[in-house]
């Protein structure tokens, strides 16, 4: 009875394996990545070996690993964008993804091996590397308003767009000439501004030979009718 409780544990213990944690990492597209791990090191003999890999933790070593440590330097890189960026002697043993991509998202394994049967210190992570949101708000749009004086109770009046008619080129008001394209074409404006001018004159005063004219014909009605009544 006890030799087959033993073997029970055995078994469960082989096909177990030690306990590994969880977490969650979130990164974005094209920045750098740092998935955390540590492990307790009081003395030079606590450094350990250690790999990450691409999967979750196995019983032992690591499932399609990216990265190995002895403890003192890296021993074994599947790429340059994989690197261990901490202090390696004082247990930190995070991993940095260089440059991050969504097809770096997923499982990943922290195995620190420590001595004895089953003590190794396993993490699983699970990393999501998602692009960054872009903006899609559309573009403010500025009114002016008319502002109420202080203390004042009415709402600021609305914009008023007025269209004006057109008006055809007859039709409008000659109220101004062009401009002179030459020194002759001003004195010719300047000539007929001047001959307005007299004509408009001679208009509003007549000369004065016309009431001469007037009292000459008068004198000599009056003396025709003088002679007439002596003979």
């Amino acid at each position: 009875m006890l030799s087959s409780i033993c073997l029970n544990w055995v078994l469960l213990v082989l096909f177990t394996g030690s306990t590994a944690s969880e977490s969650v990492v979130i990164g974005d597209v094209g920045q750098d990545v740092t998935v955390p791990c540590h492990y307790r090191v009081r003395g030079r003999n606590d450094i350990t070996s250690m790999c990450w890999g691409r999967d979750k933790c196995p019983n032992s070593k690591c499932s399609r690993p990216i990265i190995w440590t002895d403890g003192w330097r890296v021993t074994e890189q599947h790429s340059s964008r994989y690197q261990l960026k901490g202090d390696l002697q004082s247990g930190d043993v995070s991993l940095t993804i260089v440059n991050a991509r969504e097809a770096d998202s997923g499982i990943y394994c922290c195995r620190v091996e420590l001595p004895g049967w089953f003590n190794d210190q396993l993490i699983n992570h699970k990393v999501v590397v998602k692009k960054a949101r872009i903006s899609t708000a559309s573009p403010h749009t500025y009114t002016s308003e008319q502002t109420s004086a202080p203390g004042s109770t009415s709402e600021s009046s609305p914009t008023v767009t007025r269209t004006w008619p057109l008006v055809s080129a007859s039709e409008a008001p000659q109220t101004a000439s062009a401009p002179c394209s030459g020194p002759s074409d001003c004195l010719d404006v300047t000539a007929n501004l001047q001959n307005t001018s007299v004509s408009l004159a001679s208009q509003q005063h007549p000369e004065p030979g016309l009431y001469i004219g007037i009292g000459s014909c008068a004198a000599l009605l009056l003396i025709l009718i003088l002679a007439l009544f002596l003979t």
